[in-house]
């Protein structure tokens, strides 16, 4: 399915890799990667410490679907589409909400065309 993101040493090596860099250069934090199936397109990145909610004693009255760091979703969604690559990235666990990790779920839904997002000379 995504052969573009398969390499020689696996796509969970290549997620790692990037990951590592990105977050470590972002963020400061190092995450962790799971890989949930045998397919391998479905991936989770795991905080143990996120700096986008250090901050932050508790979730307002009234707000407990209050996602501080779905921003998180977003840019690393827009960077796997700058690759031709469509995904579907959610929050599954977050520390916010009493879980013991930020767990974000990475799932890989197909390579995009390249042909449509070229710039015409």
């Amino acid at each position: 399915m995504l052969v573009y993101f398969r390499s020689k040493h696996g796509v969970k090596r290549k997620l790692e890799t990037h990951s590592v860099v990105a977050f470590k250069m972002y963020l400061g934090i190092t995450p962790r990667v799971a890989c949930h199936n045998s397919s391998r397109n479905v991936f989770s990145l795991i905080l143990d410490k996120n700096p986008l909610a250090e901050f932050v004693e508790e979730l307002p009255a009234g707000r407990s679907a209050l996602c501080y760091c779905n921003l998180l979703c977003g840019v690393i969604r827009g960077a796997l589409e700058m690759v031709h690559l469509a995904a579907d990235v959610t929050f599954l666990q977050d520390r916010l909400k009493g879980d013991s990790v930020t767990e974000i779920g990475i799932t890989f839904l197909k390579k995009l065309d390249e042909k449509k997002y070229r710039r015409k000379k």
